[in-house]
């Protein structure tokens, strides 16, 4: 029994190690393009900061990737809500979206925000700087609402 728990125990540590090897994609766009929701509309520096640090990580082309993300599998979960999060809403590409969609888009952001469904809590419980006071959704739900 003792050398099936040593092997059992030798096999994870030997994937541990080899996963570490799997090539990781970046999503790191260097240059804020033309499409970019900053460029789109006029969004007020307090917001547009809001935006930064609790949407643009996994809703635009440019994560800022903590230290965690250099391990495997955490990489894996993480790129995996980065490619979630831009199919649904990607601030780099709004320019894109047609008149209806960027309204849907904003009227959902209002929504979710204002029950506290984005930012996700799981992303917050890493990055408590993420979570948004009753005053930062309601200066993120008064710019929307006066667009």
């Amino acid at each position: 029994m003792k050398s099936y728990i040593k092997w059992i125990i030798y096999s994870l540590l030997i994937l541990l190690v080899g996963i570490q090897f799997i090539p990781a994609s970046t999503n790191q766009q260097e240059i804020t393009p033309y499409t970019d929701i900053r460029k789109v509309y006029a969004i007020p520096d307090n917001v547009l900061s809001i935006l930064e640090t609790s949407c643009y990580d996994c809703h635009s082309n440019h994560t800022n990737y903590p230290l965690y993300s250099k391990i495997q599998p955490m990489r894996m979960l993480m790129d995996k809500h980065v490619r979630e999060g831009k199919e649904e809403l990607n601030f780099s590409e709004f320019g894109n979206y047609s008149d209806r969609k960027k309204r849907n888009k904003l009227f959902s952001i209002q929504n979710q925000v204002k029950d506290g469904e984005m930012p996700l809590s799981s992303y917050t419980l890493m990055h408590n700087d993420a979570k948004l006071t009753a005053n930062e959704k309601k200066l993120i739900e008064e710019w929307i609402t006066n667009l």
